[in-house]
């Protein structure tokens, strides 16, 4: 970006923040940074409408990021930055800290505006609820305040914020936690380094553990010890995995630290929740670097202890993987290319309690995917793929045909069959006891008689047409 266009994008955030009064210091602030040539990065897109706005910055001598946006038709300032700075002050009046922890940190360095953002507080949940009640803050879902969350409904968002804590005792699965107001000890008990950032509302980044570094060099790794990390939460194996398909740019490149860790540690997983095993796996199979990730699972013994089969089909999988790839194919999708029966879905499920939906999925995968296959010997390939959905009749039946060419890697039929649309079955019983057919099980013969016949004219055959195929009979 030239010079020019740099001092444009800075006078462009100047203007967008001071026009909607938020955050005027931050503002004049920024054009001072940027006058001191701290290598800051801007993006700024205007278009004619709506205005798009958004600048980033990192300061690397001050260890300051900031990140604003407006995205809007009228130039409205984002709700959730009015929403933030309305807690902060808050937080601030009662002096108590306040800042924005672990993955919302993660992404907002990583140029990703987080799906949720968690805060972290000096301030005990009795305090932040005496906070919230005086302000007429209105609380939600009280289940996480032993654990230190309080969740507040402000502008229709919910905000969870969490005391600082550390972990006194930890089976594995659950940890019996302390308050404390010592921002390092509450970082030093998070997974991983990347997670283990907090961010002021002044742009500082408290960084303890190296994590800005591994995100910029695409490192997943555990806060100190990984086992020490794995033991207190074995569910922190699959989340290890997770990130790793979310931030690692090419496969391959692990401490052999953690991995003896991981495959030391597996058989925990067994005391763990298939619930929240199964949100983990969902992600990793939706991650990149599956292919990998999948073959590390069964290279360190992981499988086993969560559901997956001890005989996959491997081979399958590798084919599969490939087959789906860019194709944004439902987890059960690519799962169902590691079972070689039914039943291994139906131990999945067992162990997962995944939704009856993700195992008819994968039962139907897996009964149909070497039966239900395109025409070789027809100008239309597609058909009995549409035969399959006509003769099911659920209201599912197109979106299960869609993930099966999904797997098979049937790109190109599968862009039609999702822009085809099932055709009505122009006859009912109604019409067959108008030509004097009165008996409930001949109706029913010849409705399957005439549903044959309109699957054979390509669905083309019409209500008069099939009812004079009966009285020719």
């Amino acid at each position: 970006m030239s010079e020019e266009m740099q001092q444009d994008s800075v006078e462009c955030a100047t203007q967008a923040l001071e026009k909607y009064n938020i955050e005027k210091d931050i503002a004049a602030h920024i054009k001072k940074e940027f006058d001191k040539k701290y290598n800051p990065t801007w993006h700024c897109i205007v278009g004619e409408n709506p205005l798009i706005f958004e600048a980033n910055y990192y300061s690397h001598k001050e260890s300051k990021f900031w990140n604003y946006k407006c995205l809007d038709t009228e130039l409205s300032i984002d709700v959730w930055l009015v929403t933030v700075s309305r807690c902060r002050e808050l937080f601030a009046k009662e002096n108590y800290e306040l800042r924005i922890a672990g993955g919302a940190v993660r992404d907002l360095l990583n140029g990703v505006k987080p799906q949720d953002v968690d805060f972290a507080t000096t301030a005990t949940p009795t305090q932040m609820k005496e906070m919230f009640q005086s302000a007429g803050i209105r609380m939600i879902n009280n289940k996480g305040e032993k654990h230190g969350t309080i969740t507040a409904r402000l502008h229709e968002e919910n905000f969870e914020v969490t005391t600082l804590r550390i972990d006194v005792t930890t089976d594995g699965r659950h940890a019996e936690v302390e308050f404390t107001t010592d921002w390092q000890k509450d970082a030093e008990r998070r997974d991983l380094t990347i997670n283990s950032m907090f961010l002021g509302f002044d742009g500082t980044l408290f960084d303890y553990f190296n994590g800005y570094a591994d995100l910029k060099n695409k490192k997943v790794r555990f806060v100190g010890h990984a086992k020490q990390r794995i033991q207190e939460d074995y569910l922190r194996i699959l989340r290890y995995f997770r990130f790793y398909g979310r931030i690692v740019d090419k496969p391959g490149d692990h401490d052999h630290e953690t991995l003896e860790a991981i495959a030391e540690n597996a058989k925990g997983l067994a005391g763990i929740s298939g619930e929240r095993i199964w949100v983990e796996l969902k992600k990793i199979l939706t991650g990149d670097h599956v292919n990998h990730l999948i073959h590390l699972i069964y290279d360190l013994d992981v499988a086993p202890h969560i559901g997956l089969p001890a005989n996959a089909n491997l081979e399958e999988f590798n084919k599969v993987s490939k087959n789906v790839e860019g194709f944004s194919p439902k987890p059960m999708t690519l799962l169902a290319s590691l079972f070689k029966v039914q039943d291994d879905v139906t131990k999945l499920d067992l162990r997962l309690k995944i939704s009856k939906e993700e195992k008819n999925l994968g039962l139907f995968i897996v009964k149909n995917r070497k039966d239900l296959i395109k025409a070789t010997d027809s100008s239309e390939p597609l058909k009995p793929y549409q035969d399959f959905v006509i003769d099911s009749r659920e209201p599912d039946a197109t979106a299960r045909v869609c993930e099966l060419l999904k797997y098979q890697g049937e790109h190109g039929l599968l862009k039609e069959m999702q822009q085809w649309s099932v055709p009505p079955f122009p006859v009912s019983g109604h019409d067959i006891r108008k030509v004097g057919i009165s008996s409930g099980k001949e109706i029913g013969a010849l409705l399957q008689q005439l549903r044959e016949q309109w699957k054979k004219s390509g669905y083309q055959m019409e209500k008069d047409e099939l009812l004079s195929y009966i009285k020719k009979s």
